[in-house]
């Protein structure tokens, strides 16, 4: 059962590798159901910000907590939706299986009660319209397919908080739409917090309930009107940035983005 007070919760984390520091001074109370945005340019610590969040990164200061508790690895409490990566098959593995791994993955010793897996990897499979490819190859998914079935497996445990690192990579517009769609679906029909690493803020516009922006050493956390707004992102940058908000879409201009980043911007 979650605890009473936020389920993520973040008091002067700073984090940084060696001299570096990528963000300091943060403060963040994420609660049940919301839905947190995380953009910024390449480096300037999003990834490192789930990595804390699932125990495998330490911060340079402050206190962090999940559910109550400090963050573990392999905690149930937490689903992990990681960047997509093409790799080559070594294995004939099924949907059904994959989703499994998500329950079992990190689990040592005795495992679920034999029906529980299934009725856990079918929900899971439900919860994102995927319960027709359980029986499919993973090697035969597209890629809105695969991702699809890397969330289902992100939610076979159930989690209250849900880390998402650029899931809508490599998809095309249709697909990047449907899924932010699902991913929305689950907070407010579970509950489920979300934390959602992007570089293309439209297609999650709609259900972004704050935004958090790393960049240059610091950072801005509020409304989207607020921190996406040319005076605040100026700031941060250090250079005179530009954003339009057009039809319910946001353009951003100036930012010194890396080649990959400008996507974020179009």
């Amino acid at each position: 059962m979650s605890s009473p007070g936020p389920v993520l919760r973040i008091r002067d984390g700073s984090v940084g590798y060696g001299a570096r520091s990528l963000w300091s001074g943060l403060d963040l109370d994420l609660v049940a159901g919301e839905f947190l945005a995380v953009l910024g340019p390449n480096g300037a610590g999003k990834t490192t910000l789930l990595r804390v969040a699932l125990g495998l990164h330490p911060l340079r200061t402050g206190v962090i907590t999940v559910d109550g508790e400090p963050p573990r690895r392999g905690s149930g409490r937490i689903g992990y939706v990681p960047q997509q990566r093409a790799t080559a098959p070594l294995a004939p593995v099924l949907v059904r299986e994959l989703v499994r791994f998500g329950l079992d993955g990190t689990r040592w010793g005795p495992g679920w009660p034999s029906r529980t897996p299934r009725r856990r990897v079918g929900e899971a499979l439900a919860a994102v319209d995927a319960t027709a490819l359980a029986d499919r190859a993973v090697a035969e998914l597209s890629g809105g397919e695969l991702q699809r079935v890397r969330v289902a497996q992100a939610l076979a445990t159930d989690p209250v908080l849900l880390l998402c690192d650029e899931p809508l990579a490599s998809l095309d517009a249709p697909r990047r739409e449907a899924l932010s769609a699902l991913i929305d679906r689950r907070r407010r029909t579970h509950g489920t917090a979300i934390v959602f690493v992007t570089h293309d803020i439209n297609p999650v516009l709609p259900y972004v309930d704050r935004v958090l922006y790393l960049a240059g050493g610091g950072f801005g956390l509020g409304s989207a009107a607020d921190i996406l707004a040319s005076e605040s992102l100026s700031a941060l940058h250090d250079t005179n940035v530009t954003v339009d908000w057009s039809a319910g879409r946001i353009f951003i201009s100036g930012v010194p983005h890396s080649p990959r980043d400008l996507q974020a911007v179009r």
